[in-house]
Formats: structure tokens, sequence, C-alpha cells
């Protein structure tokens, strides 16, 4: 039964080995090219990588970067989970509704299309400093994607499911959970995945003004001081943060949609 085994397994840890390396071949090319082109930089606007690296670990661990990056991340949990409540919420609504759909659609495109970096000054006058500024502002700008995502996946929900709900009498409410939640549950994903991305960024925007913490304002405050090696540090970790959360997510969508995925694949096959 082991000698079963055994190939079976060399054959697995060959299959991971080799999607390791397709998956990061050109990330770790890249590092190690910057590297080592960068060794012998002397540019004051570019320094060595291994310079910067070396300012990121030491504000990492002795200086204020881990406190900043809690602060940062709170902010952009917050206004990530206000964004999905009212945009899930809101999408399931109006995409049932067709009436509510075509009265609320023009405004809702014209909201989306307001540039968020223009928005900033206005809600830190409005609302000062501090975190609320900060978690309405990625809260509004996140609440696009995910709203017209809902929307859309209800839309494109098929009618029998709708039919067959209304055929049996079933809850509003549970017609909501059970039906349209789950038939509209890919495209919100998505629209997650999107607002992960914007939540990001805006994170750091919002930092750029009236803050006293956080990651924005170490890039900020650096930057002011002409400190290019911990700005440049500040600018790779947020890259870093970026890619984490982005493959966390993907993990905990292929876990929630793992139904969906399957399906594909059995059409596929």
């Amino acid at each position: 039964m082991k000698m079963a085994k055994s190939p079976h397994k060399a054959a697995l840890r060959a299959h991971a080995f080799r999607g390791f390396l397709m998956a990061w071949w050109l990330p770790v090319l890249a590092v190690v090219a910057w590297y080592v082109l960068s060794d012998s930089s002397t540019s004051f606007y570019f320094p060595p990588l291994s310079k910067i690296l070396a300012v990121l670990w030491r504000d990492l661990t002795d200086g204020p970067l881990l406190g900043y990056m809690f602060v940062s991340l709170s902010n952009m949990a917050v206004g990530l989970a206000l964004a999905i409540l009212i945009g899930v919420g809101t999408g399931l609504y109006i995409g049932d509704h067709a009436k509510v759909r075509q009265a609320a659609m023009p405004m809702l495109n014209f909201l989306r299309s307001v540039p968020p970096a223009a928005i900033v000054p206005i809600v830190i006058i409005a609302l000062g400093i501090g975190a609320a500024p900060k978690i309405f502002i990625i809260a509004f700008t996140c609440l696009w994607p995910i709203l017209l995502n809902t929307i859309d996946g209800v839309r494109g929900m098929p009618e029998e499911l709708s039919d067959t709900a209304r055929a049996f009498r079933i809850p509003r409410g549970l017609t909501y959970r059970r039906v349209l939640l789950m038939a509209s549950l890919p495209q919100i994903m998505a629209g997650i995945r999107v607002a992960i991305a914007v939540a990001l960024v805006l994170m750091v925007i919002s930092e750029f003004f009236g803050a006293s913490a956080g990651l924005g304002f170490y890039i900020n405050e650096n930057k002011q001081r002409f400190a290019m090696v911990e700005t440049w540090a500040g600018t790779i970790l947020i890259g870093v943060l970026g890619y984490v959360l982005s493959a966390v997510f993907l993990q905990i969508e292929r876990v929630t949609l793992r139904w969906y995925f399957r399906e594909a694949g059995a059409q596929t096959g």
C-alpha cells in the first residue's frame, strides 16, 4: 500500500512545484533584477532595493509602521464592511423591483462617476480629522461596484427561480436570502474583489489629508521630508498588502462559490 501511494504523492508534489514556478517566476525574476541592478545606485530618488528593504524591516519592527498598518487596515475593513452591507442589501431590492431600478439608475450612474479623489478634501473639511472621513470615503467609493454588480446579478437570474418562489409563496425574506442572494452571489463576489483594490487606493489617498497615523500618512510625511527610502518602503508595503488581500479573498471566493466553480467545471468538462 505504501509503495502504491508514493508515486501519487511524488506526482502531486511535482505538480505543486510546477504550479509554484508558473505563478511566481516573473515576480521573483523582477525582484531579483531590481535588487541586482539597483545595488550600486547612487540616485537620490531611486535608492537601492537592499536599503529600502532594510528600512522597511526597521520601521516594521522598531518603528511606527506596524501601528500605522493596523490603523489603515481597520479603516479599510470598516469602510468595506459598510459598503458590502449597504451595497448588497440595496442592490437586491433595486434589482428585484423594475420600477425602482428605472428611477434609481440615472442617479446611481451619476454618483459612481464622481472621481473619488475629488471628494476627499470636501469630506475631510465636513467631517474633520480622525477615522470617520477615511471610513466614509472608502465606503462611498466601494459601494458602487458592489451595488451595481448585485443589481446585475439579480437581473441575470433565471426567471424560473423567481416564478417558483412566487408559486410556492415563499416569504420575501427567505426569497431574498435563499434565492436572490445565492443567484447573484458570483456577481457580488466579483464586485467585492474590485472594491478591495479600490479600498486599498482610497485608504492611502484619504490619509494624505488631515491624518496623524496610517500608511498614507507615513508615505506623505516622508515625501514632504524628502526621505525617499522611507517613501519607497511604505509604497512597497502597500503593494505587498494589496497582493496578500487579493490572494486571501480569492481563497474565500473559491470556498464560498465552490458550487459555482463545480458547475462551471462540469459544463466545460
